[in-house]
């Protein structure tokens, strides 16, 4: 299966688990002018091997980029490293996948503190903003090599310019009191609630420049995070959210949804 992404493309939080299987579909399925970002911590470590073999069995199609999205100065230089890259072509898809989840499961109340709850905050709100903040000039970049001809009237897409903020259905308020019992997780469901509310905050922001902005729930997936009891996994929840990016235009601009493009109430 191909997909109808193409361009420049980055993925935080690429080194495992969904990023990883990200970096390796899109690698696998876009065409020869599709270049990715593949952006972590520690590029040179023992957590990125996976994804250093995964550059070199795609050569000059992934660009490991190092990126810490809870430090500015490393979100920085990730963009300084990226724009002396791109050239005039501009980042048509920014996908914010890195997050962290404190304290271990089954993370009860009482064992979690302020330190959990401000780490947690920094590096799954913070860091996705400033991503999109320093990032928009080259998504703008992008937006403005098309004209509505060239989607056919849609303004909005991931081949053109856009921003998926990787969230949760346990950050789904109303579903709250179906899900908490299975994970209580005070840090990260408020976290992703919190991205929720980013994702439409920019859609508002960034519809003036055409860049689409949507929230999307992988599934529980069986990663590191996800835990092994999780049903679905990697390469069948990265299958559906590739086909579900590959479908969005306007109308998805600031929605929450999942993996298989059902709508997630707030």
């Amino acid at each position: 299966m191909s997909v109808t992404l193409e361009g420049n493309m980055l993925v935080t939080g690429s080194n495992r688990g969904i990023g990883l299987e990200l970096v390796k579909q899109l690698a696998e399925r876009t065409g020869a002018e599709a270049h990715i970002y593949a952006s972590c911590r520690e590029p040179e470590g023992t957590r990125a091997e996976a994804l250093r073999e995964l550059s070199t069995q795609h050569p000059g199609k992934i660009t490991i980029i190092k990126l810490d999205t809870s430090d500015e100065d490393s979100i920085c230089a990730a963009v300084r490293a990226v724009n002396e890259e791109i050239g005039a072509g501009g980042l048509n898809l920014l996908i914010n996948n890195a997050a962290i989840n404190k304290p271990a499961r089954p993370a009860p109340l009482s064992a979690t503190g302020k330190k959990d709850m401000m780490e947690v905050y920094e590096t799954n709100v913070v860091g996705p903003f400033l991503l999109a903040k320093m990032f928009l000039p080259l998504l703008q970049r992008a937006a403005e090599r098309f004209s509505p001809e060239d989607h056919e009237g849609d303004m909005m897409s991931c081949r053109r310019s856009a921003i998926i903020n990787i969230s949760t259905v346990i950050s789904s308020v109303k579903k709250c009191p179906e899900t908490f019992s299975m994970a209580p997780m005070y840090p990260y469901r408020t976290s992703k609630t919190a991205l929720n509310m980013l994702t439409r905050c920019q859609a508002e922001d960034f519809r003036k420049h055409n860049i689409l902005v949507t929230a999307i729930h992988p599934g529980w997936v069986c990663t590191d995070m996800g835990g092994e009891q999780a049903p679905l996994a990697a390469q069948d929840s990265v299958l559906g959210l590739l086909s579900v990016m590959s479908s969005l235009s306007n109308k998805d601009s600031g929605m929450f949804i999942d993996w298989q493009g059902n709508s997630i109430p707030w």
